[in-house]
């Protein structure tokens, strides 16, 4: 069984939801990586720069980053829909935006929640702030363009990235302003939300996605 170290509307939601929609077990334990304390220790044992997700493998392995832990859950089930299979021509664009998400969006939370790690000047932490929700808007733009017209972002069948898309549209600057310069991803992400599973898992995050 894997063990998860997770927090509520963290990136850890999309491995947990990736893993109850494959039929994955896992013990989830929850840990803010910005509030001292055991749980917080524990994390820092296993990953010094306390990031979550974190998961812990059965064999005592050590797993880290969101795409790579997503990626080998995927493999495991060779037969999912959640993916498409190598060799099928969906593949590049699966593992095109898969790694876009972890590369280009989400270091922007990672220097925009916590500004004061990166510059000292507080009027230069604002400049900081509001340069990384113009960046995110920018590539959620660049998704936009990029995507073919369907239910979801790879056609009709939905893939870990909707799942993705939903999760990290729900941050800063909220699915609003996203969905103005990315409608039809904003659509999609709304509609992976419906699926059960999906949805049962993401009652972590407040009611507002705004």
């Amino acid at each position: 069984m894997l063990t998860i170290y997770g927090c509520k509307g963290c990136g850890s939601v999309v491995v947990e939801a990736a893993c109850d929609l494959l039929g994955e077990t896992y013990e989830r334990r929850e840990v803010e990586p910005w509030t001292p304390g055991p749980a917080l220790d524990e994390l820092r044992a296993l990953n010094p720069l306390a990031q979550v997700p974190t998961v812990v493998l059965q064999d005592g392995t050590v797993f880290t980053e969101s795409a790579a832990i997503l990626l080998w859950l995927l493999e495991r089930h060779p037969e999912t829909t959640l993916a498409p299979p190598p060799g099928d021509p969906k593949r590049p664009a699966f593992l095109r935006w898969l790694v876009y998400f972890v590369s280009s969006i989400y270091p922007m939370y990672t220097v925009g929640d916590f500004p004061a790690r990166w510059v000292k000047d507080e009027g230069a932490q604002k400049e900081l702030k509001a340069a990384t929700v113009q960046r995110t808007l920018d590539c959620w733009r660049a998704i936009e363009q990029g995507i073919s017209p369907g239910t979801y972002l790879l056609g009709e069948t939905m893939t870990i990235l909707d799942v993705y898309a939903a999760m990290i549209s729900r941050w800063r600057p909220g699915r609003e302003k996203i969905r103005e310069v990315a409608p039809r991803c904003i659509a999609a992400a709304e509609r992976a939300e419906t699926n059960p599973i999906v949805a049962r898992v993401f009652t972590q995050f407040p009611s507002t996605t705004s």
